[in-house]
């Protein structure tokens, strides 16, 4: 199993935030289908403020390019992720064109 924690803002409006709060609540089934598929075995979201936090967890042979190729071949999954942009803006230090960004791990507890 892999973890990965990643970064995203949302749009600092109450009411587009609390509408892609309940969108959430009730995802499309194939885009929950398709995470699935690629190898994301847990994928929950936490939200303050305007900033979000994923936490997911894969399979051993997951990989963020193997997913961005499956991703932009499913025409459910574009319109999905074109749908998400109403909600969604990006980090000021994402790269162009880039959601999520992968956060760096600095500390464990052990």
């Amino acid at each position: 199993m892999k973890r990965f924690c990643l970064a995203c803002d949302l749009k600092d409006d109450p009411e587009l935030i609390a509408e892609y709060k309940k969108i959430h609540t009730n995802i499309w089934p194939e885009i929950a289908q398709r995470i699935k598929d690629d190898g994301i075995t847990v994928m929950d979201i936490f939200l303050t403020g305007n900033r979000m936090f994923m936490i997911m967890e894969t399979a051993d042979d997951f990989s963020f390019d193997a997913k961005g190729d499956s991703d932009a071949s499913n025409p459910r999954v574009q319109e999905w992720e074109n749908f998400m942009w109403k909600f969604q803006q990006a980090l000021p230090w994402a790269k162009p064109g880039e959601k999520w960004v992968l956060m760096e791990k600095i500390f464990e507890l052990k």
